[in-house]
């Protein structure tokens, strides 16, 4: 039952509060650029989609989390998830600045991971583990891409997706020295068709 409600209040925090973060945003000290109307809307829609990649990491994070019988590998679950809620509130703070919205299918992509997330625990610690890494894998490529295509002149969002590629990465890395298995491509495949819809979406939505 406790597992239970510590999910249900993720979930909730998630999607219906305004999140803390533990550290001070990277953009913090950086002064906002003077940008035109189609820079802006173009570096919202991407911090949009980072911010959804994030609610999709606490919706996966917390599903394995609360299925896991190994108590070391849930305190290490629990602790990337509090990692992630700090790119959760510094996109979200990106959003606000840039006077753009998170999306509003949110509960539906949250929904989406922590059903993932619960199946894939379900199969085995190491087959969890192995969609971490993967999705890692995946939202740090993703995050390199937003480095190229963020207007250079915000120097703030830049700074917040530089860091959080950092974070996922090293992610990605602690979960294959924890014993990851790796995914069979046919289910990489589909988790990459799955990211492109959800990206796209969000992307205006």
């Amino acid at each position: 039952m406790d597992k239970i409600l510590t999910a249900a209040d993720a979930a909730l925090r998630t999607l219906f509060a305004r999140p803390a973060a533990s550290q001070p945003s990277p953009a913090q000290a950086i002064p906002e650029a003077d940008l035109s109307n189609d820079q802006q809307r173009l570096a919202g829609a991407l911090m949009r989609v980072n911010h959804v990649g994030e609610v999709c990491a606490q919706a996966l994070y917390n599903a394995q989390a609360m299925v896991t019988r190994d108590a070391q590998l849930r305190i290490h679950l629990l602790e990337a998830a509090r990692e992630e809620t700090d790119h959760l509130a510094w996109s979200r703070e990106r959003l606000d600045a840039l006077g753009q919205r998170p999306s509003l299918l949110n509960p539906l992509w949250f929904a989406g991971a922590f059903a993932i997330g619960l199946v894939a625990a379900k199969i085995s610690d190491r087959m969890s583990l192995g969609f971490v890494v993967e999705t890692e894998n995946q939202v740090s490529a993703h995050l390199g891409s937003h480095l190229e295509r963020l207007p250079q002149e915000d120097q703030a969002s830049l700074a917040v997706v530089q860091r959080m590629k950092d974070d996922e990465e090293r992610h990605a890395a602690e979960a294959l020295e924890a014993g990851a298995l790796p995914l069979p491509a046919p289910v990489q495949n589909l988790m990459r068709a799955a990211a492109k819809v959800m990206t796209t979406t969000a992307h205006y939505v």
